[in-house]
């Protein structure tokens, strides 16, 4: 007689956060806070990740960026898409990343989040 098959849960997606862009055109939109802020390509943009919900029932709508001298203040907006009007979702925390262009490198400048004001 074999052994039953078992392993342990995990906690993290196999790959990683998953990448998306904003769709610009859900409803339902606030804003959400992001968990980290990594800044690449030298400086000029900025990586977010974050926990949210499964597509269509949650998607990034936008992304605003406010720079100053002393710091860019980033918030990240989510909502539905139209397209989950009449769908079942289920209630699932999905790691979720994109990346943001800055008009200048973010150098000394401090990141805030703008939805924890």
């Amino acid at each position: 007689m074999s052994s039953p098959v078992t392993s342990a849960p995990s906690t993290a997606p196999p790959n990683g956060p998953e990448t998306v862009k904003p769709v610009g055109d859900a409803v339902n939109v606030r804003e959400v806070r992001w968990t980290k802020a990594e800044p690449v390509s030298d400086g000029r943009k900025v990586r977010l990740t974050w926990w949210s919900g499964v597509a269509p029932c949650t998607v990034l709508d936008r992304v605003s960026v406010k720079e100053t001298a002393k710091d860019v203040t980033i918030t990240l907006y989510e909502g539905a898409s139209p397209k989950a009007k009449d769908m079942s979702c289920i209630m699932i925390a999905v790691e979720k990343t994109t990346t943001v262009d800055l008009d200048k490198a973010l150098g000394k400048r401090k990141l805030v989040d703008g939805a924890k004001r």
